[in-house]
This record gives structure tokens, sequence and C-alpha cells, in this order.
């Protein structure tokens, strides 16, 4: 009852109660039959009262049917072929006698035989009559079937799916993603980083690239460790609401991605917003909308590995180790540490978020015919383009990391949808 089931099974519900509790559990149960439930209960040796109060009746002697209808017409029926109390009885315990062949002082044979006229009675009469009712509500569901196919399996459209599993997400998600503790969090790591390249400017290019470098890899491993959590925590729910036919699991997989959009940003946002004007990078409108615009579409591609990792895995702990196992291996060929990487293995830096998002943010403060002071004498300047760290990355074919990035953008996530169909 807890779960509000459309469908009951109850065996002998009344026994070893008296009457006046017999009837108040029949009436309980009468009253949720009356408000759409399908109740079905055995039931020994019931009172005249409680016997009324059955809308069908099935008389079963050793597996045999016997009668199977409305509970008011049974006595009409057996009273129709030729059995009926000699006196004024209880139905329940009159059907009860027929069942086991003991309606009156006949003999052995004699009962056998009355049984055996009991059963050919209902598969000439009543077993032909259900037999065809049955039949007739199947093909009529056939048809319905076939005209109203999708109808009948989705009552709401995609759109309204989508409408209430979107607003539910951002009500469950909300609280989670701007928790005091997330909230905290992200401000000290802003502040803390504005504090470590306080007003550090082009003249310590180093420090500038070390800046952009450890933001690409920041924003990559914080939204990818909370995203490989979304799927295997509501695995259970989704299991139960797909179950019962409640929305497509493609409505339910957007409104995720898009709840999702609005929690996974603010919070870059406003780290980029008070590292940016603290650490001393170029102070122009334009160079900060470029590295915010930049930052924030890495954030959805470190997403998307989450995602993936997390509804094909579906065990967290797997998908923990997995993930610092991968964000090391980007870390590690996104082009900073690694300068001279072995030809053999030179291929992962194709697959690499973090070495994407960095050279995009290189090219957000750097052009590459921009000078920066080098040596130790004064009026020494050098291509920034030429510096190791910056050479190793490059500053051309911008374009083709925005491209890069948008396939795994998307690629990240129809293999998480993909991972989704095996449970949902």
């Amino acid at each position: 009852m807890l779960i509000n089931p459309s469908l009951l099974f109850l065996d002998e519900p009344t026994s070893g109660l008296d009457s006046t509790t017999a009837q108040r559990i029949l009436s309980i149960l009468l009253e949720l039959a009356k408000g759409g439930r399908t109740v079905a209960l055995t039931i020994h040796q019931p009172s005249s009262r409680l016997f009324y109060m059955f809308h069908k009746l099935l008389l079963l002697s050793e597996g045999n049917p016997l009668y199977f209808g409305h509970g008011s017409t049974a006595m009409d029926h057996f009273s129709s072929i030729g059995y009926s109390p000699s006196f004024a009885m209880n139905p329940a315990d009159f059907l009860l006698d027929l069942a086991n062949g003991i309606p009156s002082d006949e003999s052995p044979k004699e009962q056998i035989l009355m049984k055996e006229t009991v059963i050919s009675a209902y598969k000439t009469s009543i077993y032909e009559k259900l037999k065809g009712e049955l039949e007739e509500i199947r093909d009529r569901e056939i048809i319905d079937e076939l005209g109203n196919k999708e109808l009948e399996r989705w009552p709401t459209t995609w759109w309204q799916q989508f409408t209430v599993l979107l607003k539910r997400g951002l009500k469950e998600r909300k609280h989670e993603s701007f928790s005091i503790y997330n909230i905290t969090e992200i401000l000290i790591s802003a502040v803390f980083t504005g504090s470590l390249w306080w007003k550090s400017d082009i003249s310590h290019l180093q420090d500038q690239v070390g800046l952009l470098f450890f933001m690409s890899g920041f924003w990559a491993i914080f939204p990818l460790m909370q995203a490989i959590f979304t799927f295997p925590q509501e695995r259970m729910m989704l299991q139960k609401e797909r179950s019962s036919g409640m929305y497509r699991l493609s409505s339910y997989f957007m409104s995720r991605i898009v709840a999702d959009l609005p929690m996974e940003l603010i919070l870059p946002t406003s780290f980029i917003t008070i590292a940016y004007w603290m650490s001393g990078l170029k102070p122009t409108a334009l160079n900060f909308l470029h590295t915010l615009s930049v930052l924030l579409y890495g954030v959805l591609v470190s997403q998307g590995v989450g995602l993936a990792i997390g509804s094909v895995l579906m065990d967290l702990k797997k998908a923990a180790i997995l993930c610092s196992v991968l964000v090391l291996i980007f870390l590690l060929a996104g082009g900073f540490y690694i300068q001279h990487v072995p030809t053999f293995i030179s291929w992962i830096k194709y697959v690499s978020v973090t070495g994407y998002t960095f050279k995009l943010l290189l090219g957000s403060q750097f052009k590459p015919n921009e000078t920066y002071p080098c040596g130790g004498e004064d009026g020494v300047f050098c291509k920034v383009e030429d510096f190791p760290s910056v050479k190793a990355v490059g500053l051309e074919r911008q374009f083709v990391c925005v491209v890069a990035m948008g396939v795994m953008l998307v690629g990240y996530r129809l293999i998480a949808y993909l991972g989704l169909m095996r449970i949902g």
C-alpha cells in the first residue's frame, strides 16, 4: 500500500478474524477497487454479507473452474443446471459443497458424476461466452494499438516530458550545485589564484602561461568529477520511472543536459571574473570575454567526459578512478609539462581536452606576432610564439581546436546516451 499499487493479490485476508472485522477488511478492499484498482483474493468460508460484496467470483474444484462471473448470479447459474439448495442457506456454503462434491448424501460415484456435470456445464456455457468476450477485447486492443501505438505508449508529448523533467532537474540540482561548500570552494580558489598571479604582466610570460594552463586543468577536473555522479545516483529512479512508461529516455537525457548548463557555467564564470582581473591578464573586455568563452567551452567538454564515464560504468568508485587517470593523462599531454613528446605516443595530445583548452586560452591572450620583454637588458623583445611553452603548443590553427572540441562535446554525450540505453 505504500507504493499505491494498481493490482493487489491477497491470500485469505479474513482468516482468523471475527465476522465484524472481516467485513471491515472487505469494505476497505471494496473502496480500493472502486478507486480504480484491481483486487484479487482467495477467501475462506465468507459469510453471506461478504459473499455479495464480490464483483466477480471464481469457483474452482481440484483446479477445474466451475464458475466465473458475477457473484450475485452464481446461484442462478447452478439452479439452471439442476443444482440448488433445498433450504435457505449461505450461498458460499452451498458453492463450497458443490466444489467438494457433497451437496447431499449421494454415493461417491454420484458425487464424481455430479462434479463432471458441473465442469461440463461451465465449459459449454460460461467458458465459451467468456472466450468470446476476451477475443473481442483482444481484437479491439489490436486495432487501437495499430491506430494509436505511439499515443498509447506515451500519453504526453516529448516536449511536455522534457519541460516537466527540466523543472524537476533545476529544482534538484540548484541545491547541490550552489551549496555553501561549492560556492566557498570556488571563491577561495579564485581569490587564491588571483593572489598568486597578482598583476602578473607580459614581462612575466612564463607565469601567465602557467596561469592559463592551471585554469584549463582546474576547470577540466572540477566539472568532470561532478558529472560522473549524475547518472549513477539516478539509476534506480530512472529504471523505476522508465519501467512504468513515464517518459522517453531522450526527453530525460536532454532535460539533464539542459538543466546542468546554468549549474555548470555559473561557477566557472564567477571564478574567471575574480581571478582574471586580479592576475593581470589583458585588461580589455574583448580579451576577457574571449577567455571566458574558451573556459566555458572546455567546461562543457569535460562535463561530457564525466557523463560518458558515469553512464557506461554506473559505478562511482570505478568511475572516479578512471577519471583521475584520464585527467592526469590529459594534463601531461597538454603541452606544458612535456614539450618534446616521443612520436609513438604523441597522438595522446589529440584527445586531450586540456590540451585544446590550453591552446585556445593562449590564443585568447596572445597573437602570433606579439612580443614580450626578454633578456637582461631593456629594449630587447622576443616573439611570444617563440617562447618554449607557447611554441610547444602553438598559436595557429585555433579553428581546428574549436572543431575538435565540438566533436568531443557531441561525441561524449552520445556515448553517455548509449550507456543509458542499457538500463533505461
